[in-house]
């Protein structure tokens, strides 16, 4: 990396901080291993071994691939909003134009808030990091974002309706009339990411922003459902068709969050490469607790967005490669 763009990235981040520290975020510092972590079949984690000088039992721990599990214990202990800038790690990927298996993360939580609000929140980060770039630069990164539905994307640049094809138990079907060949019982959230990947994610705007809302609900994640349980309050953010963040509403009830680890353990116990500890009384961190005053106080309502600073660093500065705004990418070596 040259030296200007070491300039130019350093400036950047002064200005995610300056922009959170203006809105009195809370910056935070958190652990990069962690003795347990998320269950996330979707991903792939590392794995390291603590070599206690003393003691005869190593211990493992994995890197962690989003401060998320360590940001909402503070945030249950504090209750306030937060921020971090931080590495963080993923297995599994291949080296390339836009993955890297060591990248930078800013991943910000907002008290009282759900994704709307987290939008309106990242569409103001979005114009306050874009004064004064050249204005091809900054069409593609100008708010207002394009909100579509993950409903209208498919209807749009799929061809069908994904609420009805789930409910009539034809994703398979439409998947094989796309051209894609699916292998045998795959389940309803794998058959959706296969379609929106080769059948929607390539179509999506390049001229503009765009917030992909309203992700079906059976696709398994931490975030609020709609009322109805249909969908979950969830969007991604896609620049010049390269997803850049993902947010949701945060599921805040216990009960959902235990589910959720046990159904998703369960999962990614039969699926990972590289298994890891799951923490089976995290639920708990969603409790109520007394604060400073003796009060009885809930988690509290929030939104969260984990935006990819790599890549985003990229659109500022109309790279094409994420190689490019790494001061030290990591290279494929033949052995």
């Amino acid at each position: 990396m040259d030296k200007e763009l070491l300039w130019t990235r350093a400036r950047i981040i002064r200005q995610i901080r300056a922009f959170f520290d203006g809105r009195a975020y809370l910056e935070v510092d958190t652990p990069l291993l962690a003795p347990n972590l998320i269950p996330e079949s979707c991903l792939e984690v590392f794995e390291t071994v603590y070599l206690p000088p003393f003691l005869s039992k190593n211990r493992t721990y994995w890197l962690i691939p989003s401060p998320e599990i360590w940001m909402k214990q503070l945030i249950a202990d504090h209750g306030v909003s937060l921020y971090q800038i931080c590495k963080c790690f993923r297995n599994g990927e291949s080296l390339g134009r836009l993955h890297s298996p060591e990248f930078t993360m800013v991943e910000y939580y907002t008290m009282d808030a759900d994704y709307e609000d987290s939008l309106q929140v990242t569409e103001d980060l979005f114009q306050y990091l874009i004064e004064g770039l050249p204005e091809p630069e900054r069409s593609a990164l100008a708010p207002p974002f394009l909100r579509i539905t993950m409903e209208e994307a498919f209807s749009r640049w799929a061809g069908f309706s994904l609420f009805d094809a789930a409910n009539q138990g034809t994703l398979e079907a439409e998947a094989r009339r796309l051209g894609l060949e699916p292998p045998q019982g795959m389940n309803q959230a794998d058959l959706y990411n296969l379609m929106f990947v080769h059948a929607v994610e390539p179509r999506l705007p390049k001229d503009q922003a765009v917030a992909l809302m309203d992700y079906p609900a059976f696709v398994p994640c931490l975030a609020k459902q709609d009322p109805q349980g249909k969908t979950m309050e969830r969007w991604e953010l896609y620049v010049r068709g390269i997803e850049l963040a993902n947010c949701y509403s945060e599921e805040t009830d216990p009960q959902r969050v235990r589910d959720y680890f046990t159904v998703e353990g369960a999962r990614k116990a039969q699926t990972a490469l590289v298994p890891h500890r799951i923490d089976e009384d995290y639920w708990q961190v969603f409790l109520p607790r007394k604060d400073t005053q003796g009060r009885i106080r809930p988690f509290p309502p929030c939104s969260g967005v984990a935006l990819g600073l790599d890549r985003l660093i990229m659109a500022l500065t109309d790279r094409s490669s994420i190689d490019g705004v790494l001061p030290f990418p990591m290279e494929p070596r033949l052995e």
